[in-house]
């Protein structure tokens, strides 16, 4: 998360933020290594130019992965469940002055829908979804879109379609791919992916490497450390599971150390174009057309407008102290309603 997720719950540049991986430009530890804090960072103040409002009206369900800003972002009590959790996250995610939530690692998820449908306008694009990312700091999360074609206020599973980002149906289009591949990192993009993540048989607020177990559906496995800036469970403790499994697009990893290991400095380059949490809420990049959308097979979908969107983490990477990626999400909102005349390039 953003220094408040992986690369960073660090400032909406809308109005959020912490930071995680989101190394949103991250200012580099001092050696060996940053003092503890035992709380997260404060949110950035608002970012003149952009409005603080969320068209979200509803949040069907909040279900993240684990990582170092569960159960504060939203905070968990005891005794919630996933009903009360979809409750604290709509209050930070809609309305006038919305906040920012955390998604965890990859494969966390947020549902959100809508008092009106989001109209499709051609040529132009339709919402934008708001995160924290800074320059420097992406921690892309996929969006997907449905339509309520049978107007039952609900996402169907027939419904859902993926917005097709810059990385999604071919990563080499990325500007940093083949140099992320000569660093050595997997570059590749999997849409059907799974990982099932396992609850720490271990607690304690210190360090911990082989924190909280993952295996995926392609072999590979791996851990998401814990560390001494955040002392809490990285388990949601509202799922009651020992295990449990998301799935989805998984894009390349796209964090790097530019420094030194002694004195460290990650950065979280930018994909294109189409994903949450990926660059400022002030750049267009942050809104999505929904001609965007895409079906299971890559072939391009005609949707009148949207209902519900649904955001997931992208990126299944930790970057040192900065820990794990994890997308951020502060709201969705309607360019259309707030006049926004944004061409598609």
């Amino acid at each position: 998360m953003k220094r408040l997720s992986l690369c960073a719950l660090l400032a909406s540049v809308f109005l959020l933020p912490l930071v995680s991986c989101k190394t949103d430009t991250p200012t580099p530890p001092p050696t060996p290594k940053p003092t503890p804090t035992p709380n997260p960072p404060t949110p950035n103040p608002p970012t003149p130019g952009i409005p603080s409002l969320s068209h979200v009206t509803r949040v069907l369900e909040y279900r993240p992965a684990p990582g170092q800003f569960i159960n504060t972002l939203p905070e968990y009590k005891d005794g919630d469940t996933q009903e009360t959790m979809n409750k604290k996250a709509l209050a930070l995610v809609s309305g006038g002055k919305s906040d920012v939530i955390t998604l965890g690692g990859w494969g966390g998820y947020i549902v959100i829908g809508f008092d009106h449908t989001i109209a499709n306008v051609a040529g132009k694009r339709d919402f934008r979804v708001l995160g924290n990312s800074l320059v420097g700091g992406s921690e892309a999360g996929i969006v997907y879109v449905a339509y309520d074609k049978n107007k039952n206020g609900k996402p169907d599973t027939d419904e859902w379609y993926e917005i097709a980002g810059s990385a999604t149906l071919d990563p080499t289009k990325e500007t940093w791919y083949h140099d992320q591949m000569g660093r050595e990192f997997d570059v590749k993009t999997y849409r059907d992916y799974t990982v099932t993540y396992q609850r720490p048989t271990a607690e304690t607020p210190k360090d911990i490497a082989e924190y909280v177990r993952w295996r995926d559906n392609k072999g590979g496995s791996g851990w998401i450390p814990k560390n001494s800036y955040h002392e809490q469970t990285y388990y949601p403790q509202w799922i009651k599971e020992s295990s449990y499994t998301l799935s989805g697009t998984r894009l390349p990893q796209n964090g790097y150390n530019k420094q030194t290991a002694e004195n460290p400095f990650f950065v979280c380059l930018a994909f294109g174009y189409g994903y949450a949490d990926n660059v400022p809420n002030t750049d267009r990049g942050a809104t999505i057309d929904i001609d965007w959308a895409i079906d299971r097979d890559g072939k391009p979908v005609h949707l009148p407008g949207v209902d519900f969107v649904r955001v997931q983490t992208g990126v299944l990477q930790v970057n040192g102290w900065l820990g794990e990626n994890s997308t951020e999400f502060a709201g969705i909102q309607d360019l259309h309603i707030l006049k926004e005349d944004i061409p598609t390039k």
